[in-house]
């Protein structure tokens, strides 16, 4: 049975979170979604972020 969209992001995902110390911020990543990442100048704007390029 293919599973559809909506269940793929259902689906928990670990995310990594990774301080920029040159550029200041963070950085956000999935490791099993290879390709997804994204950053934020505040940790809890980083992960919001995450969360939409997750969606993308």
């Amino acid at each position: 049975m293919m599973r559809t969209l909506n269940e793929y992001m259902a689906m928990s995902y670990r995310m990594e979170i990774v301080e920029d110390k040159d550029e200041g911020g963070y950085v956000v990543s999935f490791p099993d979604l290879p390709g997804c990442l994204t950053c934020g100048e505040t940790m809890k704007s980083a992960v919001a972020n995450a969360r939409d390029a997750k969606k993308t």
